[in-house]
């Protein structure tokens, strides 16, 4: 089935039900800060942001990938560049702050499918992560709730197939449930 899919695979963004708390996730699960320069742009996810994490992980998506380029005029192109230099806690506090940023995010959440959880956080059962290759080919998990981007380590430059085998090795340590989604990002051909 995956031969089904358009190539190159330049991002994956995985939707999944965690099961255990991130307080037990082992050791290099964690992320760290001496990853930062390993990746082109990580940001953090805060309170603030509690339910953005699928924009997160677009943002991650997007601008880890060498090959999109993001129209500098349009909001995420000014949100880009206002923080391409920005650490990853000064990237967030530009996205808590960013008014054009949250009012294109609303417009286009309301024709979305799902509802929108406003109360609880114990309700929110999922969470969007992204998979890049970095310069160096290695596979990295980002996921802004974590201390730094995770180096998976080397696929073989297959993106699609080592974030697979990854989820797989959740699954199998029993991290996540089988209650998932995987999304590629590809170039489309015109």
């Amino acid at each position: 089935l995956l031969a089904f899919l358009p190539q190159p695979v330049l991002g994956v963004i995985v939707c999944y039900e965690r099961l255990i708390p991130k307080s037990s996730y082992r050791d290099q699960d964690k992320g760290s800060a001496e990853n930062y320069n390993k990746v082109h742009y990580y940001m953090h996810q805060s309170k603030v942001l509690d339910n953005a994490c699928g924009i997160v992980a677009c943002l991650h998506a997007i601008f880890n990938c060498p090959v999109i380029e993001v129209e500098k005029s349009s909001v995420l192109g000014k949100f880009q560049q206002c923080t391409i230099a920005a650490t990853p806690s000064e990237r967030c506090t530009a996205l808590e702050n960013d008014t054009d940023f949250q009012t294109i995010h609303k417009k286009h959440a309301s024709k979305g499918q799902s509802r929108e959880i406003t109360s609880g956080q114990a309700n929110v059962k999922h969470h969007f992560i992204a998979y890049t290759l970095n310069s160096e080919g290695k596979l990295v998990e980002l996921d802004g709730t974590k201390l730094g981007p995770v180096i998976v380590g080397d696929c073989g430059g297959d993106l699609l197939r080592g974030s697979i085998k990854e989820v797989m090795g959740k699954l199998e340590r029993g991290e996540i449930s089988e209650s998932l989604s995987m999304m590629t990002l590809n170039i489309t051909q015109d």
